[in-house]
């Protein structure tokens, strides 16, 4: 599935380069690429990237080829993998275990072909092997898993026990994140709008208090707000009801400008971090989760379809008809 051009919506079924591995990649058979928000914004041209290109960065699948260099023992084990394809290797933020801040970096889905395809080259160092009971539409979670421990995780985490937490934006997202949260012993609402309503039951049947936008909330209540819906007047909500003293971890992304009560920030002295993409760290903390067993990320899968279907799938992901949308290449 092609994003042909910068033109809004030229995205098709398309014909590319057949994927061979190159010394260090292997090539994967796709069993579950995730839709992601990014691939919306992408769809809308609100994301650059490199056109004509394969989208699709959560990936899950089987190990089909490898290049030189590669163990050949890893042909037909499963695993998920990060995203990045290429970096420059030496730069500060490289050198410091954060490569989705370098510069030249290049990624599966938008620089590079990426897994809504029936293959994709990745590096061997991306891979991780999911637990062996999980399903591939839900271990092709891993990678917003990983960004969701990149943003919740500085040298320790930004949640304590028994912080309260609210998490505005109950997509696949803000689902990850509030299950997260509680791990750390956070007290979590999860708030979204009259839209959301399918989303915010599912988050209800996860055991999380709910909360839609124009209920009343009582304001400076929350120690930490992760704030996972791009929107601008859930962006307003958060700052609204962080207590003073208190954190914003910004996830969500508007693909525009916007216009906030940033006086806040200052009045109560809060403290605002984020987490572009992911990074290795967060990676082997998002396993570790992983194979804990605490996280349900099955129950956020609402369709697995096969390529072929991947209009019906973004359609739906617009249109917020459930919470993540898997293609599945080997179903058509």
């Amino acid at each position: 599935m092609t994003k042909r051009s910068e033109g809004y919506g030229d995205v098709a079924l398309a014909e590319r380069p057949e994927p061979k591995p190159r010394a260090g990649t292997v090539v994967l058979r796709t069993a579950g690429a995730g839709i992601c928000g990014t691939d919306l914004h992408i769809f809308k041209n609100e994301y650059k990237v490199a056109s004509p290109v394969v989208m699709g960065h959560e990936v899950c699948g089987f190990v089909e080829d490898v290049g030189e260099g590669v163990d050949p023992a890893l042909l037909g084990r499963r695993f998920v993998c990060e995203t990045f394809f290429s970096t420059c290797g030496h730069c500060a933020h490289c050198r410091s275990g954060r490569p989705n801040l370098c510069a030249i970096r290049k990624s599966i889905g938008s620089h590079v072909d990426g897994a809504m395809a029936p293959r994709v080259e990745v590096p061997v160092v991306n891979l991780h092997a999911p637990p062996e009971a999980m399903s591939d539409a839900a271990a092709s979670l891993a990678e917003p898993l990983a960004c969701v421990t990149n943003s919740l995780f500085g040298e320790t985490s930004y949640i304590e026990p028994g912080d309260k937490v609210l998490v505005v934006g109950p997509g696949a997202i803000g689902l990850i994140a509030a299950q997260v949260a509680r791990i750390q012993g956070g007290d979590v609402t999860l708030r979204g709008t009259d839209r959301d309503r399918q989303r915010l039951e599912v988050g209800e049947s996860l055991g999380f208090d709910i909360s839609y936008a124009g209920d009343d909330l009582p304001k400076d209540s929350f120690d930490v707000a992760i704030e996972c819906s791009g929107n601008m007047h859930g962006y307003a909500d958060a700052l609204r009801f962080l207590a003073k003293a208190g954190h914003l971890a910004q996830m969500g992304l508007s693909g525009a400008d916007s216009s906030l009560p940033t006086d806040l920030i200052c009045y109560k002295e809060l403290t605002i971090t984020s987490g572009f993409a992911s990074t290795p760290r967060s990676w082997r903390r998002a396993m570790r989760l992983m194979h804990s067993g605490k996280l349900d990320l099955q129950c956020l899968v609402s369709a697995t379809l096969p390529l072929s279907q991947w209009k019906e799938a973004f359609d739906r992901s617009f249109a917020l008809d459930g919470v993540k949308f898997v293609l599945d290449p080997r179903l058509d």
